[in-house]
């Protein structure tokens, strides 16, 4: 299996993402939205950072159980219900400092968005990876 990361020259310089991910892959894995909640169901309470927290060990467990690791993500797209920027940013550093960073070194997405689907829900990603 290949994956290439490339940022085209002609587009701007990205803060660790690539802008385009190719992938000759024999199988796709495709994980549900991972959620800020604890292994009894419950949102982990807290702030953000503390939601991302959890979305990244929820993330692993999802990952490692299809036989994938964070090198294997060709796309995520990080939720986050905020329309501050700091927040964003604060958000994304914390993904790119995680356990899980080099899947964010792929083509990725950050959006402020309204709601989530919890109560009290601040943070979702979402995670494509491509296995041989």
């Amino acid at each position: 299996m290949t994956i290439q990361r490339q940022n085209p020259p002609a587009l701007h310089p990205t803060p660790g993402y690539h802008h385009v991910t190719t992938v000759d892959a024999r199988r796709a894995v495709h994980l549900a939205g991972q959620c800020p909640l604890a292994p009894d169901g419950q949102v982990v309470s807290g702030d953000v950072l503390a939601q991302v927290d959890q979305v990244v060990a929820n993330t692993e467990v999802a990952l490692a159980h299809a036989g994938a690791t964070p090198e294997d993500v060709v796309r995520t797209v990080i939720y986050v219900a905020t329309s501050d920027q700091p927040t964003l940013a604060a958000v994304w550093e914390r993904f790119v400092n995680s356990s899980i960073a080099e899947a964010f070194t792929t083509a990725s997405t950050l959006v402020g968005v309204t709601c989530l689907g919890y109560r009290g829900q601040l943070v979702e990603l979402d995670v494509t990876a491509a296995l041989a």
